[in-house]
């Protein structure tokens, strides 16, 4: 929704750009700032390049031979997901709609107990390189490969977006060609991931998780001051219906509710953290179970921080342009995009701070890119190289081919950033694409684990038939595109001598739901993908394996025995313990009667 004339509230004067109709310009020494971080994360690969030399083993190369200190690990994980996508999308999201997404904090506890304590120590226990060697074990290896395969898609596009997305904010605050950024940062980080391995990825990553702090920080504070204050800034939320907080319709229609981010958040943030190669692959680096578990607990603070931190940007960015929105000034082209506006708004009169920030931009994207590369590389070598075209292969051959690997997949990403040029909100689309993807990846899963009457064919069913549901739903709400309810926007702040007449409208168009068949499944909140998709893989694998459990079950008991009987051992242990824990509870209370 937009108007012209909006409410009485704070005017700011100054050199910024709904003033002067031009957005500020980023000096030589701000280029310096992002220069280095590139450079000093390079150096860091070709440190471990060189200093790991002589341990030509696979092991080396995917694991960091088995004895990382749970610190490192821990804030890779928590770089390899979070902050490039919630660096841009989060304030933009709020901008756009209002503060709703703050439920979402709360679904961290939740993913991170369920994945540490239920998840990571099957895998962890079975020491495996590829967290899909577990599928062929209880299922069989086309399972095992269907599973992988669909992991590569869904990371390679994820990847693409995590590049884009940097190389757009630094087109729209620089002038920088948008495909010369994209190539250069690319190009640093597969070389880097392909020669230091996972070493060199872990401590990259914890170096950037460093810097992206620091450019939060230093964005937030100075926001803050320019705006005036939380009460300030509170006000012209109010002011423009931004502040809506409370929603609990349980309909799921509802973009976001706090049911869709508190149950929705769980269901989308649980298949990363409790079954994604990436994650798993981590937790195995850590010499201790113990220690993994440290390494994933440690992602509950650090999300925490770094989703609030960008909360209260998108808080002060959004009371900043209450009467002068950028998209209908032409100062942006989407609501990404006001991000690296605000930064240099706000920024720009003091140096180096737009090329600190910036570099932390560019420092999430080096960070998950690097780490699915190698995660990516781990899969195909494993689940696809070695079992089914050389299997027999000698470490140091099989270390070339992997690094050879993530060359061509940093080659495919890469290729694969002109298709997300052409993709909408980025915050929506990562979280719609975990959803499709990870939701039947976490209900296959599960179904191994914890149904054991399921077999490859059920299997093969739920990942199929979940994967395909998610697909008709992700690319129909894509194409329909239903309405959603928007904040208000105004442009009466706008200096007319610098704009003109060149002032836009932003209005939403209608859509006509009557002439759309199953209109209302499109309609389903990206935030509700993860928990449709795993309960359909659940559904569906559970009722092919019954049907199918008289021609299946003597092949795959055989398969099964080793895993179910680990889970088995886990589960009674756990059983035992709460049985020990209610007869002790059960004695004192006959003894006190």
């Amino acid at each position: 929704m937009s108007t012209n004339t909006g409410p009485q509230s704070p005017i700011f004067y100054g050199g910024y750009s709904f003033n002067t109709g031009k957005v500020r310009q980023f000096q030589a020494v701000d280029y310096t700032m992002f220069a280095a971080v590139l450079v000093f994360s390079g150096a860091i690969g070709m440190y471990h390049a060189i200093n790991d030399r002589k341990k030509k083993t696979l092991e080396q190369f995917f694991l960091a031979g088995k004895d990382m200190n749970p610190v490192p690990v821990g804030l890779s994980m928590l770089a390899s997901f979070m902050p490039a996508i919630t660096f841009l999308g989060l304030p933009a999201e709020i901008y756009t709609y209002n503060i709703m997404s703050v439920w979402i904090g709360l679904s961290y506890f939740l993913v991170m107990a369920v994945a540490a304590q239920v998840y990571i120590p099957i895998f962890y226990h079975l020491q495996v390189t590829s967290c899909f060697q577990y599928l062929e074990k209880r299922f069989s290896r086309g399972v095992r490969s269907a599973a992988s395969l669909c992991f590569v898609v869904q990371m390679v596009v994820y990847m693409s977006v995590v590049l884009y997305a940097p190389s757009l904010a630094l087109n729209a605050v620089t002038g920088f060609t948008l495909w010369g950024s994209v190539l250069s940062v690319g190009a640093v980080c597969t070389v880097y991931t392909a020669l230091g391995g996972m070493k060199a990825v872990l401590w990259t990553d914890t170096f950037q998780v460093f810097v992206i702090l620091a450019s939060l920080i230093v964005l937030l504070m100075k926001g803050q001051h320019v705006v005036g204050g939380v009460m300030a800034a509170w006000a012209s939320l109010e002011r423009t219906n931004r502040a809506e907080y409370l929603e609990l319709c349980i309909h799921p229609s509802v973009r976001h509710s706090v049911w869709s981010l508190v149950i929705g958040g769980l269901f989308s943030w649980l298949p990363i953290f409790g079954v994604n190669q990436v994650m798993v692959q981590r937790a195995v680096t850590c010499p201790t179970l113990c220690k993994a578990k440290i390494a994933m607990w440690m992602n509950l603070p650090g999300m925490s921080l770094i989703l609030y931190l960008c909360w209260l940007i998108g808080f002060f960015m959004s009371a900043f342009y209450e009467n002068c929105d950028p998209i209908l000034a032409g100062l942006a082209n989407n609501p990404e995009q006001i991000v690296p506006l605000f930064v240099m708004d706000v920024l720009s009169d003091i140096v180096l701070l737009p090329g600190l920030y910036v570099a932390g931009l560019f420092s999430c994207s080096l960070s998950t890119m690097s780490s699915g590369l190698n995660s990516v590389a781990a899969c195909l070598m494993e689940d696809l190289v070695k079992a089914y075209f050389v299997k027999d292969i000698s470490d140091s051959k099989a270390r070339l081919l992997s690094q050879l690997l993530a060359l061509l997949l940093g080659a495919a990403c890469l290729a694969m950033t002109f298709v997300v040029d052409h993709l909408g909100g980025i915050l929506q689309v990562v979280i719609s694409l975990h959803g499709l993807f990870g939701g039947p990846q976490l209900g296959l899963f599960s179904l191994g684990m914890f149904f054991p009457w399921s077999n490859s064919l059920g299997a093969y069913a739920s990942l199929l038939g979940s994967l395909a549901l998610m697909l008709w739903i992700g690319i129909g709400a894509v194409v329909v595109k239903p309405p959603q309810k928007e904040a208000l926007y105004f442009t009466n702040n706008c200096n007319e001598s610098a704009f003109g007449h060149n002032l836009l409208n932003r209005t939403l168009s209608p859509v006509d739901s009557s002439s759309i068949p199953l209109y209302d499944v499109y309609t389903l909140s990206y935030m509700w993908y993860g928990l449709t998709g795993f309960l359909a893989a659940l559904v569906i694998g559970t009722i092919v394996s019954l049907i199918t459990v008289s021609v299946m079950l003597p092949i795959d008991r055989k398969q099964d025995c080793d895993v179910i009987h680990s889970l088995n051992t886990s589960l009674c242990d756990v059983t035992h313990s709460l049985n020990t824990s209610l007869n002790d509870v059960t004695h004192s209370l006959n003894t006190s009667l």
